[in-house]
């Protein structure tokens, strides 16, 4: 089945329980409502002729009922990132993918300063222009929908996002019904979901990750979804986990670090699951909720070009400093840099991935597809080790790794390293500038006050000599992309030119 058909089913055994609180408006959408809204917004996109259709929306009802309509319509959804630039990322979406179609919302758009364009649709006006009769047309509808929803392939293209492009121009990922709908299947017989759960949903939906674990995997599962369209609104995420008595929650260990923060001892009593990823799970962050909810926060890992779950620590299973364990249905084989082999446990090399997780491709580029996947196994780009209990480990990017004097320097490693002198409240970021005769060199971006050749002094105690940065470049703030990562390319580029923000 398709994902929509997955979300069909769920909607009909769970027609009366709430399936959306939208924290913005205050409304609730029941699954049987949700249908019915996506049907009525679907006979509008059945009119265009693109193929894919693009969506550039916050966190809310309406985007979720706008996804679920291109969906059940038959097209593809095109899902754009606006916290990167929304102007610039819809004409790079548009002429990577070849469509005009673009659903947002008006209140976005202003905010954002984007000016109105050919092939824009607003949500709000879509539903400003529904008559009485339409709804009532799509409340018959809503009776037997199988009628009026487009059937798809296990193996047809879902969605198409987008890479962060922190470190490069970002990729076109071709993502299928099957690649999303093993993740969660996957994830469904780890953590039990059920109609019971009501999930937090603050990561946006141009990142799997959010997309994923707050949309599909909810919404297949007859839970509850309450949808917050700024994550970085520390205070009423915490009051809406409180008050709503949510029970999952995904996030970055940014936004999590905020939520906990903002929240008194027992607020999060309700949770029962706190998930971390998209970045590393610091101590400090494990034990503020520890101390202040009684509450573990487990960590995960994976890519876009996975769906994205790969391995993921559970209550039972939990290794801190680790990145779990596999997710059933996947499989993770570790292999030497240099010489392509397989190494045992307890050696670093390259993760590799294989199973139905994995993308199709990247959209119309062969050439990037055929270098990230390998008989069937997808290169993550990141470097790993098993320990002899099966939990992996991330050592960071590979390109994340710069090489001087023909040693392999992690960058990752060094901005640990750093992070203990200028504490985790400031932020701190790695880049390898160019460097004549020994090719690169190491910089450090922090936004501490700290003393340089202190700095230095201390790091000398824990890095090998080659890797102790030679220069420490002070900033007001770092860049963060959409999902509270850094944006190395940015930093990068900031440090080249000396540039403070």
């Amino acid at each position: 089945m398709s994902l929509h058909e997955e979300i069909l089913k769920a909607s009909k055994k769970y027609k009366n329980n709430i399936a959306i609180t939208d924290s913005l408006t205050g409304q609730t959408y029941t699954y049987g409502r949700m249908m019915t809204a996506a049907l009525l917004f679907s006979d509008v996109i059945k009119k265009k002729e693109d193929e894919f259709i693009g969506l550039m929306m916050p966190m809310t009802a309406g985007a979720f009922i706008s996804l679920l309509a291109v969906l059940i319509s038959g097209r593809v959804p095109v899902i754009i990132n606006y916290s990167t630039g929304a102007e610039s990322n819809i004409k790079y979406a548009r002429s990577k993918c070849g469509f005009n179609t673009v659903i947002t919302s008006k209140k976005l758009c202003e905010k954002l300063e984007v000016e109105h364009k050919d092939g824009m649709i607003y949500v709000e006006e879509m539903i400003e222009a529904i008559n009485i009769s339409q709804k009532i047309v799509a409340a018959a509808k809503s009776i037997l929908p199988d009628f009026f929803i487009a059937g798809r392939s296990p193996d047809d293209i879902a969605v198409i996002l987008f890479t962060t492009g922190s470190e490069k121009e970002p990729k076109a990922v071709m993502l299928t019904h099957d690649n999303i709908m093993s993740n969660v299947e996957s994830l469904k017989k780890i953590f039990h979901f059920d109609e019971n759960d009501i999930f937090i949903g603050v990561l946006p939906l141009f990142h799997i990750y959010g997309l994923t674990t707050s949309f599909f995997l909810p919404l297949t599962s007859g839970a509850a979804v309450n949808t917050y369209p700024n994550p970085l609104d520390y205070k009423n995420v915490a009051y809406g986990i409180k008050k709503n008595k949510g029970t999952i929650i995904t996030a970055t260990p940014t936004f999590l670090r905020g939520y906990c923060q903002r929240s008194e001892p027992g607020d999060f009593r309700s949770l029962r699951i706190i998930m971390a990823g998209g970045d590393k799970l610091t101590g400090s962050l494990r034990d503020m909720y520890l101390e202040k909810h009684g509450a573990k926060v487990l960590e995960g890992y994976g890519t876009t070009e996975t769906s994205p779950v790969i391995s993921v620590n559970t209550q039972e299973h939990n290794r801190f400093g680790s990145i779990g364990k596999v997710i059933p249905g996947a499989e993770v084989k570790i292999i030497d840099v240099e010489t392509e082999q397989e190494l045992p446990p307890g050696q670093e090399g390259k993760i590799y991935v294989r199973g139905r997780l994995v993308m199709k491709g990247y959209f119309y580029d062969l050439e990037e597809t055929s270098l990230h996947i390998h008989n069937g196994w997808y290169d993550t780009g990141d470097i790993g080790m098993f320990d002899n209990d099966g939990y992996l480990w991330h050592k960071g990017r590979l390109k994340r790794f710069v090489k001087i004097g023909g040693e392999m320097i992690s960058l990752t490693a060094i901005e640990n390293a750093v992070e203990k002198y200028i504490g985790e409240d400031h932020q701190c970021c790695a880049v390898g500038l160019p460097h004549v005769s020994k090719g690169a060199e190491i910089a450090v971006a922090v936004t501490s006050d700290v003393h340089e050749n202190e700095l230095k002094k201390k790091l000398k105690a824990e890095l090998s000599p080659i890797a102790v940065p030679k220069r420490v470049i002070k900033f007001k703030e770092l860049p963060l992309m959409g999902n509270g990562k850094v944006n190395f390319r940015a930093v990068e580029e900031m440090c080249r030119r000396g540039k403070v923000i």
